[in-house]
């Protein structure tokens, strides 16, 4: 593969996972994504319970992870419940590493 085209798919690669990885670059986030990785969903009481912040600072944070892609929100009652939906950026960053272990003269 030429520099050039290989170049491209990897920014290619990049810009897609590019929203994940701005909703993932902070350590709040990461801990929400963590708390809900062995979860069907939680609400953001149950949340804020394992977040050491405030309930509207929680839910601030599951806008943006949601907003990035790797939340949904259902509602059910009078509560949001919120569970992963990673599926899309596990395979975008699979992708970026199998391109790098292809194409990298490391």
């Amino acid at each position: 593969m030429s520099e050039f085209i290989g170049n491209q798919k990897a920014i290619h690669i990049f810009e897609n996972l590019s929203p994940y990885f701005q909703g993932l670059g902070d350590p709040i986030r990461q801990q929400i994504i963590a708390l809900l990785i062995d979860k069907d969903s939680m609400n953001v009481t149950q949340i804020a319970e394992h977040i050491p912040m405030s309930r509207p600072t929680v839910s601030h944070h599951l806008k943006v992870l949601r907003q990035a892609g790797l939340l949904k929100v259902q509602k059910k009652g009078t509560e949001m419940y919120y569970r992963l939906e990673i599926n899309e950026a596990i395979a975008l960053m699979k992708q970026l590493v199998h391109f790098v272990e292809e194409e990298c003269e490391c």
